[in-house]
């Protein structure tokens, strides 16, 4: 009958373009990988929309943001929650942001946490979320709109620095760091955050026609003040923001020592550096100096914007490995611009071929896109696909901190295994404490068709728990006369992973087949998939038919028949070696 040849024809045309092209690139999937989004909430970039202040309008479109990030294989968003000296959480300190209500300073009605429901709902999808703080900005466009009473532009004038269209906090003001500081304890004391976060805003860039040398002499009242023996204001200025950096690192050892730091600063570390490369820097022009925090180690990781193509004056193939280089045993998380794929002189390849190069020889242990809404989840030039099918499509630990936690917890112990006719259900007892005190926070579940397999191979890992719970149930797609295996690790607070649990298995027997009755043409998904190089395809027939199973590559053009005789009704299973291709 062509119906039925037809049907799973057209099937096997989507569903094979994507397993040919995944069979070249897999092994270049390393098992742990940040990789990480940036959530703006300044101007409404990406979340709540512009002009939606109904809380539970705002809460689903950041399910909907969350929801696509996981099925991208995003593990982490880095969410923006003081965007100007405001708040999009309850701050006992600062007023809520403009953008969070239409108004500063005016709360979410019927009230509710951004910040809390962010973290409760980012977590329940295996995603880190870091606490994103600008230090200090006060006020990105002075007059935009009103300042609520209780905003520091109102309550503390004297700690601001005044442009012609920016105010901003005064680095070099001890009381500015020290409330600073207070603010973000406020919020690693009081919320569940993996992460805090700064970005590229210390002193302020120039700006053509009205600020055209960024910062002059606005600050040299604290610097006859509070000099600390400096001669050098530029020094004076690179310090005042070493210090805060030092603070808060720190305060995060102290309170909750599992909480990474990260720092995104501009992507050009100085003029000429590394030989090449021209353009505005962040150690003369806003003051910065991420070389600094490396050697001093008082970051956990380092995010540079890298935002640029490669070749050309900030030639990215120059700029990685020389980040690369300066890392002192900490991370490099890649700061990229998934917002310029859009640019005309972008191809679709750029992005993907700096993914590559991020992973060749460990150069950078993840990397963090410029932004959720606009470059990643829209889709541009296919790039989200690219993530799905090609780089992601593997599921990924978040990298060890070995410097902040080395002991792995214990392992899973007493695990069993039972089966029915459509799951697989794994129980297991939890581990005792760690010599550190600490024990399982989540479990990885390892799955696969050989008893042989490895939990080093990213392939087999095939559930990362979100919670504590001592199960797992694997509703299967194809239950037929398959036997798979399973091993269970436990990964604690800082994502340190136990040795494996025994490996149990458990048989889908052909029992289970004889239970299931064709009433129709059906493809199921096979598995593995992502598989290199083997998988196994079960279909069913409600009638004996003439059957045509073929493999097509991306152009259409047909490349293997699979099955091309009469086949009788009933399930049956085929088996694919993507080798031999």
């Amino acid at each position: 009958m062509i119906f039925s040849k037809t049907l799973i024809k057209i099937l096997l045309i989507s569903f094979f373009c994507f397993i040919f092209f995944s069979i070249t690139i897999q092994a270049q999937q390393p098992k742990r990988e940040f990789r990480g989004v940036w959530i703006a909430t300044v101007i409404n970039l990406d979340w709540p929309a512009s002009g939606i202040t109904n809380p539970a309008s705002q809460q689903y479109a950041l399910i909907q943001i969350l929801d696509n990030l996981k099925s991208s294989g995003t593990n982490a968003v880095v969410f923006q929650i003081r965007t100007e000296c405001d708040a999009l959480y309850n701050s006992p300190f600062e007023p809520w942001s403009r953008w969070l209500t239409g108004t500063q300073g005016v709360a979410p009605s019927p009230f509710y946490d951004p910040l809390e429901f962010a973290i409760t709902e980012a977590h329940k999808r295996g995603i880190e979320l870091h606490a994103w703080f600008n230090p200090y900005r006060a006020e990105r466009s002075v007059g935009n709109y009103i300042t609520a009473s209780n905003h520091v532009t109102k309550t503390n004038p004297e700690w601001i620095l005044n442009f012609s269209t920016l105010k901003m906090l005064n680095p070099g003001l001890p009381q500015v760091r020290e409330h600073v500081l207070k603010v973000i304890t406020d919020v690693l004391k009081r919320y569940d955050v993996d992460g805090i976060h700064f970005d590229d805003y210390f002193y302020p860039y120039p700006i053509t026609g009205t600020l055209p040398n960024g910062i002059t002499t606005e600050d040299n009242s604290a610097f006859t003040n509070y000099s600390r023996g400096f001669t050098n204001i530029k020094d004076w200025r690179r310090d005042n923001v070493n210090i805060l950096i030092k603070a808060v690192y720190d305060s995060i050892s102290t309170i909750k020592p599992w909480v990474k730091l990260g720092m995104s600063p501009f992507g050009i570390w100085k003029n000429g550096v590394p030989s090449g490369i021209v353009g505005l820097d962040a150690y003369n022009v806003i003051y910065c100096d991420p070389v600094a925090w490396l050697e001093g180690k008082y970051v956990d990781y380092i995010s540079p914007q890298l935002y640029w193509p490669f070749a050309g004056s900030q030639d990215y193939g120059k700029l990685l490995p020389w980040w690369a280089f300066q890392k002192n045993g900490r991370h490099l998380y890649v700061g990229q611009a998934a917002y310029r794929i859009t640019d005309a002189n972008w191809s679709a390849n750029e992005l993907p071929n700096q993914i590559r190069l991020n992973r060749i020889d460990n150069n950078a242990e993840g990397n963090l896109f410029f932004r959720a809404t606009y470059g990643v989840l829209n889709n541009p030039k296919g790039f989200l696909d690219s993530l799905k099918k090609d780089f992601y499509n593997y599921k990924s630990l978040q990298p060890k901190m070995e410097w902040k936690d080395a002991v792995m917890p214990l392992f899973p112990t007493e695990v069993t295994i039972t089966g029915n006719n459509n799951s697989i259900k794994l129980n297991w007892k939890k581990p005792q404490k760690a010599t550190d005190g600490d024990t399982a926070k989540k479990y990885v579940i390892y799955k696969s068709t050989s008893p042989t397999f490895t939990i080093n191979d990213p392939k087999n890992i095939y559930n990362i728990s979100t919670t504590s719970q001592e199960e797992f149930v694997d509703l299967f797609s194809v239950p037929f006369n398959i036997e798979y295996y399973y091993t269970i690790t436990a990964l604690d607070k800082l994502n340190n992973e136990s040795i494996p649990s025994q490996i149990v298995s458990y048989k889908t027997t052909s029992v289970f087949a004889e239970k299931i009755i064709a009433k129709q043409y059906h493809l199921y998904q096979n598995y593995p998939n992502p598989f290199n190089p083997k998988t196994t395809i079960t279909f069913t027939l409600p009638k004996q038919e003439d059957v045509s199973i073929k493999i097509y590559d991306l152009l259409g053009k047909d490349i293997l028949a699979l099955v091309n005789e009469v086949r009788s009704a009933g399930v049956h299973t085929i088996y694919f070696d993507g080798s031999r291709l």
